[in-house]
C-alpha cells in the first residue's frame, strides 16, 4: 500500500463505525457456543479473539508513541491461543463487556498516532514489521473480518466499498509478495481491477464476493471464465 494512501484518522472514523456494528451484534447474540467461519472456532472464540487483538494493537500502538518496545502478543503465540481459548466459553453479556471494554480503551492510543512518534515501525505477531500509521486500518480489518465470521447476519456486502477496494488491494499486495503469488486478474462486479503476477487466470465477482474469497477462501461469490475459480495459498 503506498504511504500516501494511509489515512488514520479516516480510518479510525471507520473503525468506530464498525465497531459500533460488531458490539451491536454481540449484544443481540443468545448463543455465541455456535461455529463461526473460522475453523475450529466458535463465535466465542471469535470473541474473545477480537478483545484480545485490541489490547495487543494498543500495545503497539503505545510502542509506536514511546519507542518502548512491547510484543503484541506476550507470551507469544501459546499464550495468545491460551488466552483465546480460556475466554471462549463466557457467556454473551461477558463477551460483550470485554469487547467493549477493551474497545473503548484502543480509542486514546490510535488517537495518539497522530503526533509524534517514536518508532515509525512496530512487529506484529510473527515478526512482521509495519508502518505504525497502518495500525488503525489493521484493528479495522480484524473487526470487519471477524464481524462476518460471527456468521450472524452481518456479511460483506454490507461493507463500504471504499472499505471493500482497500481490503482488495490490502490482499492483492500481500499475495504479490507471497512465496508462490497466484498468477489471476481479479474483475469486481463495481468495475474495479487487480492483477497477481501474470493475471493469467480471471476472477469475477462483487467486492464483498472477492473479499470473501481472498479472506476466507469461500468462492461462492466469485467465478471464473476459465473454468474453476483457482486456490489461493494459505496465509496470503
Amino acid at each position: 500500500m503506498n504511504p500516501d494512501d494511509v489515512s488514520p484518522a479516516h480510518d479510525r472514523d471507520l473503525l468506530a463505525d464498525h465497531t459500533a456494528r460488531l458490539l451491536a451484534t454481540t449484544a443481540r447474540l443468545d448463543d455465541v457456543s455456535a461455529p463461526s467461519l473460522c475453523d475450529g472456532w466458535s463465535r466465542g472464540h471469535v470473541l474473545a479473539h477480537l478483545a484480545r487483538n485490541a489490547e495487543a494493537i494498543e500495545r503497539l500502538a503505545g510502542w509506536a508513541v514511546t519507542g518502548e518496545r512491547q510484543d503484541m502478543y506476550p507470551g507469544g503465540t501459546a499464550s495468545r491461543d491460551a488466552e483465546i481459548e480460556a475466554g471462549a466459553g463466557r457467556g454473551p453479556a461477558e463477551q460483550l463487556a470485554d469487547l467493549t471494554r477493551t474497545a473503548r480503551s484502543l480509542e486514546p492510543a490510535l488517537e495518539a498516532l497522530d503526533g509524534p512518534l517514536a518508532a515509525e515501525r512496530v512487529e506484529m505477531r510473527g515478526g512482521y514489521e509495519v508502518a505504525a500509521v497502518r495500525l488503525p486500518f489493521l484493528r479495522l480489518r480484524e473487526v470487519v473480518f471477524h464481524h462476518v465470521d460471527l456468521d450472524a447476519g452481518f456479511s460483506f456486502d454490507d461493507v463500504q466499498p471504499e472499505l471493500l477496494r482497500g481490503f482488495v488491494g490490502d490482499a492483492v499486495d500481500r499475495l504479490a509478495v507471497g512465496r508462490t503469488p497466484p498468477d489471476v486478474t481479479l474483475v469486481a462486479d463495481e468495475g474495479d481491477s487487480w492483477q497477481v503476477g501474470a493475471g493469467t487466470t480471471t476472477v469475477r465477482g462483487s467486492l464483498g464476493g472477492l473479499v470473501l474469497w481472498l479472506s476466507r477462501r469461500i468462492d461462492t461469490g466469485v467465478t471464473s471464465p476459465e473454468g474453476t475459480v483457482p486456490g489461493l495459498p494459505r496465509g496470503a
